[in-house]
C-alpha cells in the first residue's frame, strides 16, 4: 500500500514545545502527530455511532412508546458496576487478576 502525506500545518510556536515537551523515548513529533489523528479519528467514529444507536433508540421509543426513567437507568447501570466490581474483586482474591 503507497502511504500519503497529511497536509502541513502551521502552529504557534508554544503548541510546537508543548507537543516536542511530552513526547517518549524515541518518539518522534511525526509519529506524534500521527497518532493524535488516529485517536481522534477513532473517537469520532466512535461518536458517530454513539449518536446513530441514540437516534435508533429515540425512533423505537417513539414507535413503541416505551420510555425509561434516566433514574431507573442510572440504578440498573449502578448494579451492574457494583457487580463487576464484587467479581473482579473475588477473581483477584482467587489469585486472579
Amino acid at each position: 500500500m503507497k502511504t500519503s502525506m497529511l497536509p502541513p500545518v502551521r502552529v504557534d510556536p508554544a503548541l510546537r514545545e508543548a507537543a516536542e515537551s511530552v513526547l517518549g523515548e524515541g518518539e518522534t513529533l511525526s509519529s506524534f502527530v500521527e497518532t493524535s489523528i488516529r485517536a481522534q479519528v477513532d473517537r469520532r467514529v466512535t461518536q458517530r455511532e454513539f449518536i446513530a444507536r441514540g437516534l435508533t433508540s429515540l425512533d423505537e421509543a417513539r414507535r413503541t412508546g416505551e420510555y425509561y426513567a434516566a433514574d431507573d437507568v442510572i440504578e440498573e447501570l449502578r448494579k451492574r458496576l457494583e457487580d463487576a466490581k464484587r467479581r473482579a474483586a473475588a477473581g483477584r482474591s482467587k489469585g486472579r487478576v
